[in-house]
């Protein structure tokens, strides 16, 4: 399956095969450069590194470690001396190989770097596929806070091969999840209500539910790729999910990106509540099913000021107010909403008080 993102490129829904090499060689370039972190060395890079060495195209591996801790201005550094010392030009195109970390930070690397060559994204993770890969989005964290440094730029193409996620750890894959979910409570009640009949990701099918999640985020991104107003639905659950998980990465009991936006979805549902018109029984279904994936991680209250002090940094803010995306229903956002302290942390404590 190919999608196309207006008329900018096109997302491709397939295992990976001579197709994909025939487009690259087609493009000309002078070598390329394929980022990799230990995870995806090890599992994704035999898969694809196959698949490009008959072409004698020059290939520079470059290794990053893997997480999101190191999505920052030191590893790119890094990423652009290994450029610089293979020689890599204008005229080469970047490979990102792996997960959403990979994917924003290989991404920013290669927009800037002499002032921007051509990459191509390969997301391996769920979460990658469904949302990270998609829509131009490129970023680093800079002092805790995620993705504050950061441009717009499109990949050439973006490969979605459904097998990568054959090598996911299962905590990997319910992390991922999460974002299908949020597609669905934006922009889709019919999905959200089929999604609630998933109690088991190993047994989904999922090239259909990618394909399904990854066109929900590519008609609103067509619609508003700069983030003016109707993409700020993507940050549903975003805003105290970012807080929550910058908050927890300089500790020993971290969530991943997707466990974090679960917490947030049932926040900022429970904000919808007191203040949109989201119904009891919505709240409830949302909160049930979000700790039926993800269980519940008590969240500590002495840290709640700190999490305020980073939703205050949000890059989606204006002025002195903290911005969210909130739902009157599901299938219907609200855009630059905004909510006082004290119902965030309210919300805060309705989430601990549910474990």
């Amino acid at each position: 399956m190919t999608l196309t993102v207006s008329q900018d490129y096109d997302i491709r829904i397939a295992a990976l095969d001579e197709n994909h090499l025939q487009w690259l060689v087609s493009r000309r370039y002078a070598g390329w450069v394929v980022i990799v972190d230990e995870e995806t060395e090890k599992h994704c890079w035999p898969r694809l590194e196959p698949l490009l060495r008959p072409a004698g195209t020059p290939i520079t591996l470059v290794r990053v470690p893997a997480g999101e801790r190191h999505k920052t201005l030191s590893t790119c550094e890094n990423i652009w001396q290994e450029m610089f010392r293979a020689g890599v030009g204008r005229r080469w195109c970047c490979l990102n190989l792996g997960g959403g970390v990979i994917g924003d930070m290989g991404g920013f690397a290669a927009a800037t770097f002499k002032r921007g060559i051509d990459f191509v994204q390969l997301p391996t993770t769920l979460l990658s596929q469904v949302d990270a890969s998609v829509g131009g989005k490129l970023g680093i964290d800079y002092h805790e806070v995620k993705n504050s440094i950061g441009v717009f730029a499109n990949p050439q193409a973006v490969w979605i091969d459904p097998a990568f996620l054959e090598t996911l750890p299962p905590r990997e894959l319910r992390s991922g999840y999460a974002e299908v979910i949020k597609h669905a409570l934006i922009a889709d009640a019919g999905q959200w209500e089929e999604l609630r009949g998933i109690t088991e990701l190993s047994t989904v099918s999922w090239e259909a539910l990618i394909a399904h999640s990854v066109n929900i985020k590519r008609e609103i991104v067509e619609e508003d790729p700069h983030e003016r107003g109707l993409r700020k639905a993507l940050n549903f659950g975003h805003t105290i999910g970012h807080a929550v998980e910058s908050y927890l990465l300089a500790g020993d009991h971290r969530l991943l990106h997707g466990e974090a936006v679960a917490v947030g979805m049932i926040t900022e549902s429970f904000i919808s509540h007191r203040q949109q018109s989201l119904s009891g029984e919505d709240l409830e279904a949302i909160t049930g099913y979000c700790l039926e994936v993800y269980g519940h991680q008590p969240l500590p209250e002495a840290g709640f000021p700190a999490m305020l002090d980073l939703m205050r940094q949000d890059k989606k803010n204006e002025g002195t107010e903290i911005n969210f995306t909130l739902l009157d229903r599901p299938g219907q956002a609200v855009v630059n909403a905004t909510a006082t302290p004290e119902i965030i942390l309210e919300s805060l404590r309705y989430y601990n008080s549910l474990g």
